[in-house]
């Protein structure tokens, strides 16, 4: 099985750093990409922040457990019974480095069980989101409908 995240709605590659917070009054050169589980340095297709849209798709297996389906992979987190997928947002520098300044959770937990059960059958779960948040900022913390859509397709 597979899970392919298509995101609109970049915010640029720029944007203010928190007041009071950090040497830094402005991240420049804004990336984001998929953080693999337990090894935050390796990141999934960094894309820059000021693109038309982002897409990762990631391998994944499905198993049955007492409380639905279980989804598990190299770049799927599971902390305190959870399951997500960090986008890490961060800058880049000259050097190609990147330096993750924030992130967003797309909660697994949060995708409908009917529509879970129909990936599985299908062969791809795909979320749709936009990754600008209210304040035109980069996307961050828990990400649940109705701010990502979650869809069942077949997979190609």
């Amino acid at each position: 099985m597979r899970i392919r995240i298509d995101a609109v709605d970049l915010p640029g590659r720029t944007c203010p750093a928190p007041d009071g917070r950090g040497a830094v009054a402005a991240y420049d050169n804004i990336h984001v990409a998929v953080q693999r589980r337990d090894r935050p340095a390796e990141l999934l297709d960094p894309q820059p922040g000021d693109g038309a849209r982002a897409t990762w798709t990631l391998a994944c297996t499905a198993e049955p457990s007492p409380t639905g389906i279980e989804l598990k992979g190299p770049y799927l987190q599971h902390r305190l019974g959870h399951r997500f997928i960090y986008l890490s947002w961060g800058t880049v520098d000259e050097a190609g480095v990147f330096s993750m300044f924030r992130r967003a959770k797309l909660m697994l937990d949060a995708v409908p069980s009917d529509v879970l059960e129909e990936a599985v059958r299908r062969g791809l779960l795909v979320g749709r989101l936009g990754l600008t948040d209210a304040h035109g900022n980069p996307r961050c913390a828990r990400v649940v409908p109705p701010d990502i859509a979650w869809t069942a397709e077949a997979a190609a």
